[in-house]
């Protein structure tokens, strides 16, 4: 069985620096780089692609809200067309810096409030995939399982690789958890890895009040913004090898 841990990255501004990236990069299959809107510069986008590249990590656009003071994680309400210009503008600044970098994107996934309000509302989603079918439809749309995301990437003929969170809670819905609850984020390394192994070997997700919900998981995050993101990070790739799984790239999950 294989799996592909993915992390957000490129998340620093100027000299302000946010997570550990250097260290991450090695632990990683997949890193979703943010784009210069919630987090980032073109700087830290292009370097980070490079850095990406030396460690065999496949590289995702990571658009947000236009929301740096918020880190992206404020809903803004914005029209259906303005969601498809702000995704097409990231991405296409994404593409430009892999270019320069040698690289290339290859996924993209919605950052924050952008993907936690599109995750269930689907005309926000459809507006999201077809942006990313308009600028590049060979990109793998990697989005929240049992998402209008989902949804919204399937009827625009995306590849749709469907996500699992390592370190977050999750609802009787299946949607993520609010951050605002205080058991919303998940820092113990040891059941991180236990959840993990559930979502991706039984196929299924536990919510906080105990239901069980069926999964089709492509993909694993873990944050890469906290104090402990390295060590998480580390504990499960070593686990999960350790299970059996095989680490591979985004791209070699969804041939």
């Amino acid at each position: 069985m294989d799996f592909n841990l993915n992390a957000d990255m490129a998340e620093s501004y100027g000299t302000w620096v946010m997570g550990n990236d250097e260290a991450l990069l090695p632990i990683i299959n997949s890193a979703n780089i943010a784009c210069g809107f919630h987090a980032g510069d073109y700087n830290i986008m292009a370097n980070t692609m490079r850095k990406a590249m030396e460690n065999h990590v496949s590289i995702g656009a990571h658009p947000g809200f236009y929301d740096l003071h918020g880190f992206g994680r404020r809903p803004i309400n914005l029209s259906v067309n303005e969601v498809e210009h702000l995704i097409a503008y990231q991405l296409g600044a994404a593409m430009g810096a892999a270019a320069l970098a040698g690289a290339k994107v290859t996924h993209v996934k919605p950052h924050g409030a952008l993907n936690n309000m599109a995750a269930n509302n689907i005309d926000m989603a459809m507006a999201i995939a077809r942006a990313v079918k308009a600028v590049d439809a060979s990109q793998i749309f990697l989005a929240p399982v049992l998402s209008q995301l989902v949804v919204a990437g399937d009827k625009c003929g995306l590849s749709v690789a469907q996500e699992i969170f390592a370190d977050r809670a999750y609802m009787p819905d299946g949607q993520l958890a609010p951050r605002s609850r205080p058991d919303a984020m998940i820092d113990d390394p040891d059941m991180a890895l236990t959840r993990s192994l559930a979502m991706l070997v039984e196929h299924k997700i536990t919510a906080i009040d105990g239901t069980t919900l069926p999964i089709t998981p492509h993909s694993l995050c873990v944050h890469g913004d906290g104090p402990s993101a390295v060590a998480m990070a580390e504990h499960l790739q070593t686990g999960l090898t350790e299970a059996g799984l095989v680490a591979k790239t985004l791209p070699e999950m969804m041939v």
